[in-house]
């Protein structure tokens, strides 16, 4: 194989596949801790960055769609971090009765 051939495309390919599989290691073998939270948000919000930008290639898109997109994997690993902080406030905040 000849690495001149090869597109920076499939490098990110490989890094977003070596994310996942960190993921799942530290799903299997980490105990629930904030630091294996916050290490997992991190990992999505990296993730989703990646591709929002080369994959759905909005990277050169209309700034408002790009914006909402991106916030959208800063937004969700917030609410992971949250939700692992402050669990019975969010429950109450949260129920139907």
């Amino acid at each position: 194989m000849n690495f001149s051939q090869i597109k920076p495309i499939d490098y990110l390919w490989l890094f977003l596949i070596t994310l996942t599989l960190f993921s799942a290691y530290m799903a299997e073998r980490s105990t629930p801790g904030f630091s294996s939270i916050a290490i997992m948000a991190a990992v999505l919000a990296i993730k989703g960055r990646i591709i929002v930008d080369h994959f759905m290639e909005l990277r050169h898109a209309n700034k408002v769609l790009r914006t909402l997109m991106r916030l959208y994997f800063y937004v969700i690993p917030t609410l992971i971090i949250l939700v692992y902080l402050f669990p019975e406030t969010i429950a109450k905040w949260t129920a139907l009765s």
